[in-house]
């Protein structure tokens, strides 16, 4: 047996266990809080890292290798997004700073950092789906390039964003590349360890100095994004604990319950918190959860399916009012600035509703496919969008490189 069959025969007997447990979890769920049975505490590092086992694990990787070789849709209509994307070109040249700045008042070129991510990202799936060495060396060329030079991020508040966000998004990169010849896994570990982690940890330990819940989920959940990724990609097990307990019990808006905080399991929705602030947001809210529970799944813990299906619900909600239905809404209060004060929401925000993201394949593809649950409202929207592209084909902004993208080509079943 070779090793990569050896590591999905382990991983499809992992993931079993899992579709089991998230019945047993949903069922036996008390006070919003369940455990699924896995087989080791839901609360501690695996053993043994499954590498590649971030947002791809091997049976992601294989089935899209299969199927786009053999012209199947839909995986060949993603896998044409992805080639017609310029960032997928192993022509592209990696242009590393320094030092990066987000936020205003700073020199920002931030704009160089995760235009060369997504580069480096799609030219990797390239690599693994067909094999074409320019693509692989691409990638390699641009993570060793930004290892060799990044030292800080820096800038106004924004620079958590860009900790959080880049820092997940770069460590998926690399766990795609961390294999190649040459590329230089070593260093870019203590790129991540020094530049990024720093950052990720204080955020979530200290809000930027502000009250816990004066930022908005997102800015939890991309720091909460990274300090996982970078336990994967440096096999860190006491950084993969802190992420996952954060997700659980966390004081911030990133954790499970705060960043869900009304259930209406009646109607089988649940109210996101950034619900009443814009659909932009939210709907990034629904690609940064969801890329944490991806990426906690390929490690064998199921976090999509914790609390009852907590997370579900509030994406069948997100979808239900982006697709243009009602859905109901509960006032939401929380402390704001330095001091806590009292701020309220009363009604859903209608600002960027119906924005189109590369975000909802994802969320389809585990709750239908894999766990056979019924979710039409994620079904209708990924079907909107489908097939997803990635960075650079949603805008040239930031806002167009939030989520690494392709998951009709890389979760379709």
């Amino acid at each position: 047996m070779s090793r990569d069959s050896s590591v999905n025969s382990h991983r499809m007997s992992r993931r079993s266990v899992l579709r089991t447990a998230g019945g047993l979890a949903a069922a036996g769920a008390v006070g919003g809080a369940a455990t699924a049975v896995t087989g080791r505490s839901a609360s501690a590092a695996p053993a043994t890292f499954t590498h590649p086992g971030m947002l791809h694990a091997y049976g992601e990787l294989n089935r899209a290798k299969v199927y786009v070789a053999q012209g199947k849709e839909p995986w060949l209509s993603g896998w044409n997004r992805l080639t017609a994307n310029s960032h997928s070109a192993g022509s592209w040249v990696a242009n590393p700073q320094a030092t990066v700045y987000r936020g205003s008042g700073y020199p920002e070129n931030y704009g160089t950092l995760y235009n060369d991510i997504h580069a480096a990202y799609q030219n990797a799936l390239r690599w693994k789906i067909a094999g074409t060495t320019a693509n692989g060396d691409c990638a390699r060329d641009i993570l060793n390039a930004w290892s060799a030079k990044l030292t800080k991020i820096d800038g106004n508040a924004d620079r958590f964003l860009a900790s959080g966000i880049y820092g997940y998004q770069f460590a998926n990169a690399a766990e795609l590349m961390r294999d190649y010849n040459g590329f230089d896994l070593a260093r870019f570990k203590t790129m991540m360890l020094n530049v990024f982690y720093p950052l990720n940890n204080d955020f979530l330990l200290n809000h930027n100095t502000a009250c816990v819940t004066n930022y908005w989920a997102n800015w939890d959940l991309c720091n909460m994004n990274s300090i996982l990724a970078i336990a994967v990609l440096c096999d860190d097990g006491a950084k993969y604990d802190r992420a996952v307990n954060y997700f659980k019990n966390g004081a911030g808006n990133g954790s499970v319950n705060h960043a869900v905080p009304f259930l209406y399991d009646s109607q089988g929705l649940a109210q996101w918190q950034e619900s009443g602030r814009d659909q932009g947001h939210t709907m990034m809210g629904m690609g940064q959860m969801g890329a944490f529970c991806e990426m906690a799944w390929s490690q064998g813990d199921d976090l999509y399916g914790y609390g009852g299906n907590r997370f579900m619900k509030a994406a069948e909600y997100v979808a239900k009012y982006n697709l243009g239905d009602s859905v109901p809404f509960t006032t939401y209060t929380w402390g704001s600035g330095q001091n806590c004060a009292q701020m309220s929401q009363t009604v859903i925000s209608p600002d960027s509703r119906g924005q189109v993201r590369p975000v909802w394949d994802q969320l389809y593809y585990h709750y239908a496919g894999r766990q056979k649950l019924s979710v039409p409202n994620i079904a209708a929207m990924a079907a909107q969008g489908r097939p997803e592209g990635g960075g650079g084909d949603y805008g040239t902004t930031s806002g167009g490189f939030d989520q690494l993208g392709f998951g009709t080509l890389m979760y379709a079943k």
